[in-house]
């Protein structure tokens, strides 16, 4: 039996996301067993402001309290899986509003998750069930990624995206900070999916979307702006960087809150230069 020691875990919400990873967590749990070894993580709670949920159970987990308990429990590791498609910008806010250093969140990858050793994987993000990370992936900070997405060659993910069930990205697609992408949606390689913005369920993508919009449809075609909480996100962050919108996945981790930056540079598809080396992933 391996003498790794055991963390506490704290998800922060207690919503379909947050019942997702928590089951993530034990399944995590369950391969450790399976190998031998102590399990990474001991699922100590759900936190969620609902009081209604108080003192109560989500699945046999305890709900102790509201989401600043995270304060008072210091040695505890946390999630924060909160977010819809009504309001993709919870996640960040609530990041924002815990304060909390990069060191504190965890970083969970279900085992049946293929990672490879050319991918990296930031802080607070989730990789649930049977994703894929082909070679040279970059996910940033507090992104969720849902069952069965693939990301192909050189994909770059900025921090607090969603990747909905089923989603399939062609190799060198940038997905901006914050950006929601609907279930079943398929991306061109090259494209780049803009901050803040929304590609509906079961799009294709065949060219970029930009910041702030809401675009789908088979091709994917413009609907409307982006709801206000995601134009206010991008508001903020325009406010803060001279209008720079889509950072970098993968970065050294950006404070909650801080503006988004980052420049395209070399040749190739979109003026981007394809990554060829990155660091092993976090898991």
């Amino acid at each position: 039996m391996s003498a790794a020691v055991t963390e506490d875990l704290l998800i922060v919400g207690a919503g379909g996301f947050a019942r997702e990873t928590a089951q993530a967590i034990r399944d995590v749990a369950a391969a450790d067993a399976a190998r031998g070894r102590a399990p990474r993580w001991r699922l100590a709670g759900h936190l969620d402001d609902d009081p209604a949920l108080h003192g109560r159970e989500v699945d046999g987990v305890p709900v102790p309290g509201g989401c600043e308990l995270v304060h008072e429990l210091p040695a505890a590791r946390v999630l924060v899986c909160v977010g819809s498609p009504r309001d993709y910008a919870v996640r960040a806010r609530l990041v924002r509003r815990l304060g909390l250093p990069a060191d504190r969140y965890a970083t969970v990858v279900h085992p049946t998750a293929a990672v490879s050793g050319s991918s990296v994987v930031g802080p607070g993000s989730v990789l649930l069930a049977h994703c894929v990370l082909t070679a040279g992936v970059r996910v940033g900070s507090h992104v969720a990624v849902m069952p069965q997405v693939v990301l192909t060659h050189e994909d770059e993910v900025a921090d607090f995206a969603t990747l909905a069930s089923g989603v399939r990205l062609g190799g060198g697609v940038r997905v901006g900070r914050g950006a929601y992408v609907g279930a079943g949606a398929l991306v061109r390689e090259y494209a780049s999916i803009g901050a803040w913005s929304l590609t509906g369920m079961g799009s294709t993508v065949l060219g970029d979307v930009p910041a702030g919009e809401v675009w789908a449809g088979s091709p994917a075609r413009l609907l409307r702006p982006a709801g206000a909480t995601a134009l206010a996100e991008l508001a903020r962050e325009a406010g803060g960087s001279g209008g720079a919108l889509c950072g970098r996945a993968g970065d050294a981790p950006v404070p909650a809150g801080a503006p988004a930056h980052g420049t395209e540079d070399g040749t190739g598809p979109n003026g981007r230069r394809p990554q060829t080396r990155m660091e092993s992933p976090v898991v």
